[in-house]
């Protein structure tokens, strides 16, 4: 019983998704910001904010292709606007990308 206990735990430790980088925490460590085209975009370029960046766009791409829909709008427009929104709504020491290309780190 407790070898299946301690390989059940090393399991969990090891899997991929118990260290996985959350997007939070990817905004807090000044690895990614927010832009506004409504996607994310990598600060850092290491593999983990990469993958980060692809998997939350992708989720991203998926709802505003649903809201464009709904609304009789192209999905660009959607994103714009969410964009413009999460922008807006990042929080202090988040970074952002202004419509300058630069990067800002929100006060």
């Amino acid at each position: 019983m407790k070898k299946l206990l301690w390989l059940v735990l090393v399991g969990v430790l090891l899997s991929p998704s118990a260290w996985a980088l959350s997007l939070d925490d990817a905004r807090q460590q000044g690895r990614v910001g927010e832009t506004l085209s409504g996607y994310i975009a990598p600060i850092k370029q290491d593999s983990t904010t990469l993958a980060l960046v692809e998997r939350i766009n992708q989720g991203r791409e998926q709802q505003y292709q649903q809201l464009a829909q709904q609304n009789g709008m192209s999905t660009a427009q959607v994103a714009r606007i969410a964009g413009e929104k999460l922008v807006q709504r990042a929080e202090a020491g988040e970074y952002v990308r202004g419509i300058n290309g630069l990067w800002m780190k929100k006060k």
